[in-house]
Formats: C-alpha cells, sequence, structure tokens
C-alpha cells in the first residue's frame, strides 16, 4: 500500500482535504435547484463508498508496504472494524445535521459554525488521544483560539443580516449547525483509534486497520445508518413537506450525478486526511482539515453572495473572520515544526 513519510506532503494531503471538505457543498447548492437535499444526500452516500473502495483497491493494494486491503480487512480485529464503523454512524448524522443547516442557513454559515465547532473540540479530543505526537500545545491551541474567534464573528455577522433579524430561521439553522459540530468533532478520534500504527521492526500493529481499510470501513457505517437516518428525514424533514422514498426514482441524470460527484469529492479529503495523519498525528490532520470552514466561507461570500445584503459592519466581521481563520490554520501547521 502507498505509505506517506513526508511531513509537507502530509501537510499539501490536508490542504487538498480542506477543499475537498469545504467544496463539496456546492454540489449540494447545484442539485438543490431542483433536487431536495434528503434525496440528494442518497447518491452523497453511494459517491463516499464508491470513492472509498477505490482508493482501497488501487493505492491500499498496491506496492511492498504494509497490509494489502483485502488481507488487512481479512486479519482485522472487531474492536477495530466496530470503531471505524460507529465513526461512520456518528459521522452520517452530524453531517445530516450540516445538510439541513446549509438548505436553512447557506454555506458561509453552516460550515463556519458547525463544522468550525467540530474542529475546535476535535481537535482536542485527538490531542488528548495522542498528545506525545501532536507537536507543540501552545501553538495548536493558539490556533484553536484563533479559529474559535473567527466562528463567532461569522454568527454574529449572520445575525446582522437583514433577513435574519426576524422569526427563527436563523436560530433553527445556527441549532442544527451546533448539534452537527457537537457529533462531528467525534468521528475521527472513533475511525484514528482503529488505525495501525507502525512498530520498530516496521511492520504494522495487528488486528488494527490501515487507513484504507479503516475508510471503507467507515463509509460502510455511513452506508448502513442512512437507511434509518436519511429514511427518517424523508418523512419527518427538517423543512418542507415529507419526500416519499420513490421520489429518488424520478430524479434525472443530472441531479443523481451531483450527488454522487459531491459524495466523491467528500471521501478524496477523508482518504487523504486519513493517509497524512501517520506523519501529522491525528490532532494536526484533523484541524487542517476542518480548516474546510475558511473554504466554505469563501465559497459562500464571493460565489453564493449568501452575505450581499449585508452592511459595513458586517463586510468588517467576514474580513477579521477571514484573518483570523488563515493566522488559527498557520498555527496549526507549525505546531509539528515548533
Amino acid at each position: 500500500m502507498f505509505v506517506l513519510e513526508n511531513y509537507w506532503v502530509g501537510v499539501l494531503f490536508c490542504v487538498i482535504t480542506m477543499l475537498c471538505w469545504g467544496s463539496w457543498g456546492n454540489t449540494q447548492k447545484l442539485a438543490g435547484k431542483t433536487w431536495r437535499f434528503e434525496l440528494f444526500y442518497w447518491d452523497y452516500v453511494f459517491g463516499v463508498v464508491l470513492t472509498a473502495l477505490l482508493f482501497a483497491f488501487t493505492l491500499g493494494s498496491t506496492g511492498g508496504t504494509g497490509r494489502g486491503f483485502l488481507a488487512d480487512l481479512a486479519q482485522a480485529d472487531p474492536m477495530a472494524l466496530g470503531s471505524a464503523f460507529l465513526g461512520g454512524v456518528v459521522f452520517n448524522a452530524a453531517n445530516i445535521l450540516l445538510v439541513a443547516a446549509i438548505a436553512i442557513a447557506g454555506m458561509s454559515v453552516a460550515f463556519p459554525v458547525g463544522i468550525g465547532l467540530a474542529l475546535v473540540l476535535g481537535v482536542l479530543i485527538n490531542f488528548a488521544s495522542k498528545p506525545a505526537e501532536s507537536g507543540n500545545p501552545y501553538f495548536l491551541f493558539a490556533g484553536v483560539a484563533l479559529i474559535t474567534v473567527a466562528i463567532i464573528l461569522n454568527a454574529v455577522a449572520y445575525r446582522q443580516m437583514p433577513n435574519q433579524k426576524q422569526g427563527g430561521g436563523s436560530v433553527k439553522g445556527i441549532a442544527l449547525s451546533i448539534g452537527c459540530g457537537v457529533l462531528m468533532s467525534l468521528f475521527y478520534f472513533l475511525v484514528a483509534r482503529s488505525l495501525a500504527g507502525t512498530l520498530a521492526d516496521g511492520t504494522l500493529e495487528a488486528g488494527k486497520l490501515t487507513p484504507y481499510t479503516g475508510n471503507v470501513v467507515f463509509t460502510l457505517g455511513i452506508l448502513a445508518s442512512s437507511f434509518l437516518l436519511v429514511t427518517a428525514i424523508m418523512y419527518k424533514p427538517f423543512t418542507g413537506k415529507p419526500v416519499a422514498p420513490a421520489a429518488y426514482f424520478k430524479g434525472t441524470a443530472l441531479d443523481h450525478l451531483w450527488g454522487i460527484v459531491g459524495g466523491g469529492i467528500w471521501a478524496i479529503g477523508m482518504t487523504l486526511n486519513v493517509i497524512a495523519s501517520s506523519v501529522a498525528s491525528p490532532a494536526v490532520s484533523y484541524g487542517l482539515g476542518q480548516g474546510a470552514t475558511l473554504v466554505a466561507a469563501i465559497w459562500g461570500v464571493f460565489v453564493w453572495r449568501e452575505f450581499k445584503d449585508g452592511n459595513a459592519n458586517v463586510r468588517k466581521l467576514l474580513n477579521i473572520m477571514f484573518v483570523a481563520f488563515f493566522l488559527g490554520l498557520a498555527l496549526i501547521i507549525w505546531t509539528k515544526l515548533a
């Protein structure tokens, strides 16, 4: 299997993760013009699983290092499989809240509040699990603190928008984003603890999983839980009327394609991130990957124009938010070098 050894390549992988995780939501925006997000989500899940399997049978099964995908799956301990699978279930619950928040509040709010909160809590959880591998805690926590400031500024700017000062839409959107953030902070820890470390003789820990196998089991957890979670929100949606399962088969090829592409984009980011965690540590990899909040905010502000009606004070808050995000991410990158 392909194994990463250089820290800066690991940082590059995490930056690609950031771009993928911060951009996949655009496919929902594009499909959402004619396609309910409950239906979009099924294709998103299929895209995630297919992409994870593609990586497992290519990079995860070639080369003379480590264990190939099928051999690794055969030797896996039930505890490791269960942890990765549970990570998929937890992620799925969080991601459904995120997609609902995007539909209600927009990308430039749902991502900074939801995924930003997940970044803060997730870095703390992953640091606590492997503090010795996480680098300089002062740089790590300073970066997280700056990103926390950026999250707060984004929420304040959103609340000052003219169309959000009345009614409960903003409250519901932010509440869903917070629920997403709390759950999202847990999934990566569950996946990371299922992954095999490298022993002194260069071999992998027995019973645990390679990043490629862990990623596939994780996506199977997403798929399995979707039959309960996604079906539930089809009958009890966050917004709009209930959706009959048969409606899925009435979509156009383009409707389905957007979801599969969105899932594929997200899964590319996840795979590269778990590969990078071996050299960058779970805390740093997760923290950089969840810099997707910045990428999503850029999409929401500059492409989708979700703050176009904001006044000068809103624009000032957004500018400070972007600066805080950039500085926070820079400090997280420097954590392993300090």
